[in-house]
């Protein structure tokens, strides 16, 4: 095991806090106001953030920011750990980790520069600040959290590279795949939502047990 897999342990279990911190949030202090729902009004949305700015900062920071910064050193740690074995799968997973961690990265950061942007307006025009905060929030979504191609395909292919290697678990290759058809199928408007649960739950799981198992030396 080398420092480079134990910051990627380290990542692994930070990613896992984040998912945990922001859905525990969703299902408290965001509930009321319907953010992060499919269907939440814009209108309500940005008079919660007129009180509760800094909530809604914090969650955008936490499970964006945050966690993309977690996911690119995880994504250089498993491509470390796949490459002597499966030099073209790792380098395949690495590409695809990097892209995930620029979007996941922007989206929080476009999040919160909308959220500014809509609060600077909403005292003088309620109604422009509501729109303003949809216009953003729906690029918002485009980058992550709409759909999860990227990540999706980042969990396939290192299913694939477990699988073939030996170097993880073959049920962890296994739910890596799980994770990834779930991740793809948001695509799909009627299977976004249950797909979209599958995902960002089994995440939770997919980073702790990755963790645990950087912290072994390979196989």
């Amino acid at each position: 095991m080398t420092t480079l897999h134990r910051w990627g342990a380290l990542a692994a279990f930070t990613g896992a806090a984040t998912y945990i911190f922001g859905f525990a949030l969703l299902a408290t202090l965001l509930a009321p106001s319907g953010y992060g729902s499919s269907n939440a009004d814009p209108a309500t949305i940005v008079a919660f953030l007129s009180g509760s700015p800094g909530i809604v900062t914090l969650w955008n920071f936490v499970i964006y920011v945050v966690n993309g910064i977690a996911l690119g050193i995880l994504a250089v740690a498993l491509a470390d750990r796949l490459k002597p074995h499966a030099p073209a799968l790792g380098q395949t997973s690495l590409v695809f980790g990097i892209v995930w961690t620029t979007l996941v990265i922007g989206a929080g950061m476009l999040a919160n520069v909308g959220n500014a942007a809509a609060l600077a307006h909403y005292p003088a025009d309620p109604d422009q600040a509501a729109l303003l905060w949809e216009i953003f929030h729906t690029v918002e979504n485009g980058f992550g959290g709409g759909n999860e191609i990227v990540g999706a395909v980042w969990a396939l292919v290192l299913g694939v590279g477990m699988l073939r290697t030996g170097l993880f678990p073959r049920l962890l290759g296994g739910f890596s795949l799980v994770i990834g058809l779930a991740g793809l199928s948001t695509v799909i408007p009627a299977a976004g939502d249950v797909g979209g649960a599958v995902f960002g739950l089994g995440y939770i799981v997919w980073f702790v047990w990755v963790g645990v198992c950087l912290l072994r030396p390979a196989r």
